[in-house]
């Protein structure tokens, strides 16, 4: 019982790990993709009020950069497509985001944009938010999912448990009934030849036992009492 539980707890351990594995592989770096974007978005958008300031290289060094760190988190987010409609908020996020990039794209400085407050507040930044509320919209998917496997996975965990604690017990149980028979059966029975045995004398020439079972016991018992007859 005890081979067979460990068998099936090793099984279900190795498709746990499995499990724990894809889990890491599908979804744990989906979120870490959108992660980098919402970090490559908070440094656009500071590129952006750089530029708004009339710094321009400032401003195009942190564009490009984020740019090419919001791009390359993006490509690995759509090569890690593994819940459903994934596809479409990719979609929706390369969608927006070129609208976002078109607008920070042009010039702003020596422009009527550089220091124009309303116009970052009504038209860039809010690009700059459908971007962002696309992306957590991918994060909140994939961690949802993430929190749905880890439950299923836990409860794997506990199944992978029981046949080990249910042979235990049960081999427990066994223990403590084999014991009764065995007390029952061989120790109750050899102490009565014991003592009956202490009690052969010269006015009692006969071993006598409850022993009512004609098993190896009953025989020990015959033959002890032929050789006590044959003594006298």
């Amino acid at each position: 019982m005890l081979i067979l539980a460990g068998t099936v707890s090793i099984i279900e351990f190795m498709k746990l790990s499995k499990d724990v594995n894809a889990l890491i592989e599908d979804n744990y770096k989906t979120i870490l993709a959108a992660k980098s974007m919402l970090e490559a978005l908070e440094r656009e958008d500071s590129g952006i009020l750089l530029l708004l300031l009339g710094q321009w290289d400032d401003g195009r060094i942190i564009l490009d950069s984020a740019d090419n760190k919001f791009m390359t988190a993006l490509d690995n987010a759509g090569k890690n497509i593994t819940e459903p409609r994934e596809d479409i908020y990719i979609e929706k996020i390369r969608e927006s985001y070129q609208i976002y990039h078109s607008k920070w794209q042009r010039p702003i400085v020596d422009t009527d944009k550089q220091g124009d407050i309303n116009w970052y507040e009504q038209d860039m930044h809010k690009s700059f938010l459908e971007v962002k509320s696309a992306v957590n919209d991918l994060m909140i998917l994939n961690q949802t999912s993430m929190y749905k496997e880890a439950s299923l996975l836990k409860e794997k965990s506990r199944r992978a448990i029981m046949p080990g604690i249910v042979s235990i017990v049960a081999a427990l149980v066994f223990s403590i009934i084999l014991n009764y028979f065995i007390t029952k059966n061989f120790i109750s029975p050899l102490n009565q030849m014991v003592d009956a045995v202490r009690e052969v004398g010269p006015g009692n020439k006969v071993m006598k036992t409850d022993i009512s079972s004609e098993d190896e016991l009953k025989l020990l018992e015959n033959e002890i009492n032929k050789l006590i007859n044959r003594l006298s």
